[in-house]
């Protein structure tokens, strides 16, 4: 389905160059003055210039030329000379009953040449637990993938785990002192080693903070694990199998802690599956003469004449030969182009990582490792912080585990929906229940209250304000949601079948304004994917939202008594209900049938 904008202006373009006017001057824009008019031109201003008149002389003669056309109810020339549009109802209405005969799409098409775009959202490190920092990338990143994927494209999350360097021996050393006996430190040892791992998700998660805290203060023990790492990345039978033990315990908690955020990923790769592709990638930017050494370190230059700052090397090997994340991001993108033959590799990443990626894309592209048909493109996101404006800390000022923090919004969560249930004096709800609608709830709260702000900008972590059922918040368009809801089962309780028909022109303004807001669903779709920008569905949902109660307020809908009209309602309804669904659906939350 066309866009509704593009449809008007095609018409006030039509009326531009059959006066002699150019057609760029007839594009149409929202009204920045919802009061006055709901599409504007203001083309007449820009044209006046170029053919040497007053403004409202053009203006004039295109509100004329549009008198009459079945698009508009009104088509004003406003001195100096804007032209101020009201759609007609019934060619509103026209519009929605085609988005509600479009289940499922609501009339934004899919891309007729569909993109195979990897998204990097991942990014935590095996052995440790899931922390408040991940939660954006997560976030963020899981809602770009669903966009991509409602517009037709073929996307790939990959969790990109942190599974090699020197965390990695430092976990061995600290489990060889803790478990010497273990067949996995015997060099001579040529079995096979135990399909069961010899730790715990708990054990691991207490033996790599231990190691790392010992590292700081102990030198011969990080020297141990310096060893270890080298002995490992050399292929050392014995810490490959412990490697891959340690990544079986990881993943299996790190999926269960992502499926409570209703994160998936495609691929589970780590740093580890992009290790194979180094030696040759490093040889061929040696050969080719991109890479030379620079204070023992193997580097390749990729500042630019027009930088306006100065841009470091990227450095590809240290002095002592190790890898390092831009080795390892530049082999991942290797492994990428060779395996997925990718349109796009989008990376989720906090904003201050950008010199990193400036230097690895560049790099990437200098040395030949991508073409210039691959996008590469970093989406940096800005911290989350606490209420005192710095990042989001525990009470004692310790980083915060993620499930923790779920927890906590879970419990917040369904003391609300209890007082809200004494409140109405309806305890029907059950006890199970609550806390499965409270677990929903306390998503959305944390998902929209994230991905509403843009994502370069820090944000405040309001657990009070997200969790509200008021305002700009993910439970006030699930409590919407959930309100339509009631309506459609009550009109069904009373004997009525959901209607499968069009939608009537408006007999309000309330009603209007919804179908107005309903109509602008494909172009804000397109929006969020052309710029990624999952705030942009945050926005439209909220004003969606807004759109509906206010039309709730003003209606008496399960009292109408003209059966033709009520049946109107409930198709607005319909469709509204479904327009929300879809769009929480893409940022990656639901809704309760009842709260």
């Amino acid at each position: 389905m066309k866009k509704i904008i593009d449809m008007i202006t095609d018409e006030v373009t039509a009326v531009f160059t059959e006066n002699g006017y150019d057609a760029k001057y007839g594009k149409v824009t929202l009204s920045n003055r919802p009061d006055l008019c709901e599409y504007q031109c203001n083309g007449a201003m820009a044209a006046a210039k170029e053919y040497k008149c007053a403004p409202f002389m053009i203006s004039d003669k295109i509100a004329e030329g549009l008198k009459g056309n079945k698009m508009f109810e009104s088509a004003e020339s406003v001195k100096p000379g804007f032209i101020n549009l009201k759609l007609s109802p019934e060619f509103l209405a026209g519009y929605v009953s085609d988005m509600k005969e479009d289940s499922g799409r609501f009339g934004c098409e899919k891309a007729k040449n569909p993109k195979t775009i990897i998204v990097d959202y991942g990014g935590p490190n095996v052995a440790k637990p899931l922390h408040v920092g991940h939660l954006r990338s997560a976030i963020i990143g899981e809602s770009v993938k669903r966009i991509g994927k409602f517009m037709g494209h073929n996307m790939i999350g990959d969790v990109h785990l942190g599974d090699w360097g020197l965390q990695m021996g430092l976990i061995i050393v600290e489990l060889k002192e803790r478990k010497p006996e273990l067949v996995y430190f015997d060099e001579n040892y040529t079995g096979e080693y135990p399909k069961e791992a010899p730790f715990t998700i708990s054990e691991l998660e207490d033996i790599y903070p231990t190691a790392s805290g010992k590292s700081k203060e102990d030198k011969n023990f990080k020297a141990a694990a310096l060893q270890a790492t080298h002995e490992l990345q050399q292929g050392r039978r014995g810490y490959q199998a412990l490697l891959q033990h340690i990544l079986n315990v990881s993943v299996t908690d790190l999926k269960r802690n992502y499926s409570n955020l209703n994160v998936s990923f495609e691929l589970w790769k780590g740093e580890s599956d992009a290790q194979p592709y180094v030696p040759d990638m490093v040889q061929k930017m040696k050969d080719e003469g991109y890479a030379y050494m620079s204070e023992g370190a193997l580097v390749v230059d990729v500042k630019e004449d027009t930088d306006a700052k100065e841009i470091p090397p990227c450095i590809i090997l240290k002095s002592d030969g190790a890898s390092l994340y831009s080795t390892t991001d530049l082999a991942t993108i290797v492994m990428r182009v060779k395996e997925y033959h990718p349109d796009a590799i989008i990376y989720l990443a906090d904003a201050r990582q950008s010199m990193h990626f400036t230097q690895v894309f560049r790099c990437a592209r200098k040395t030949g490792l991508v073409g210039e048909d691959v996008e590469l493109k970093h989406i940096g996101f800005g911290t989350m912080n606490g209420k005192d404006g710095k990042p989001f800390k525990t009470r004692d000022g310790g980083v915060m585990r993620l499930e923790y923090l779920l927890d906590e919004i879970n419990e917040q969560m369904l003391k609300k929906i209890t007082e809200n249930q004494k409140e109405k004096e309806s305890l029907d709800i059950s006890e199970e229940e609550a806390k499965q609608t409270a677990k929903t709830v306390a998503l959305a709260a944390v998902k929209y209250g994230d991905l509403s702000n843009q994502a370069s900008k820090d944000y405040i972590f309001d657990m009070e304000r997200f969790t509200s059922f008021e305002g700009n918040t993910g439970p006030y368009i699930l409590y919407t949601i959930v309100r339509i809801k009631s309506i459609l089962k009550k009109y069904e309780s009373a004997g009525n079948t959901l209607p499968k028909g069009g939608i009537e022109a408006a007999h309000s303004v309330g009603e209007k304004n919804l179908m107005l807001a309903l109509s602008g669903f494909n172009a804000m779709m397109e929006g969020a994917f052309d710029e990624k920008a999952p705030h942009k569905i945050c926005a439209y949902i909220y004003e969606l939202a807004n759109a509906f109660n206010g039309f709730y307020h003003g209606t008496k809908i399960l009292s109408e008594e003209n059966a033709q009209i009520q049946q109107s309602y409930i198709g607005l309804l319909m469709l509204t209900k479904e327009v929300l669904e879809t769009c929480i659906d893409i940022l990656g939350f639901s809704a309760p049938d009842r709260m």
